[in-house]
């Protein structure tokens, strides 16, 4: 057993886990009403949520170079790019509420429209279906499905 090995895969998974809490919180606190202390704290959010990612990213990145099943284990496996495919998509769909968020917050309204809160929900619940799907082959990978 590869102590680095063992590291990078616990950062990892709290990480992942950590972005997920992270897009749950986010889901929660855009709804219509959104105002106030509440709209400062989505951003704040959000902008963590963008950090943690790109955490997961450096992580993900140094578990295939150091990590004990070597970089050719990952670049030959099905479930692993469709991992990758579907992390992508759920960075492209944060791209839009990232910059409503980042609208709402500028513009100094007093509430954010029920129509742009329900637009960004729908944005929103599509990051939760792919990063759900991260998950999935994340799973059939370890188990070495897709090699």
């Amino acid at each position: 057993m590869d102590v680095v090995d063992l590291i990078l895969a616990i950062l990892h998974h709290f990480l992942v886990f950590a972005l997920a809490g992270l897009l749950a919180a986010e889901l929660a606190l855009i709804r219509p009403g959104l105002s106030g202390r509440n709209l400062g704290l989505v951003g704040r959010l959000d902008g963590a949520y963008g950090g943690v990612a790109m955490a997961v990213i450096v992580v993900g990145v140094c578990r295939v170079i150091f990590g004990l099943k070597g970089w050719e284990f990952y670049v030959s496996n099905h479930a692993f790019w469709g991992k990758m495919i579907a992390f992508v998509i759920v960075g492209l769909l944060s791209i839009k509420p990232t910059m409503r968020i980042l609208t709402w917050r500028r513009s100094g309204a007093d509430a954010v429209p029920d129509t742009e809160i329900l637009a960004v929900r729908s944005w929103l619940k599509g990051e939760v279906f792919f990063l759900a799907l991260v998950l999935v082959f994340a799973a059939a990978m370890a188990r070495g499905f897709g090699a």
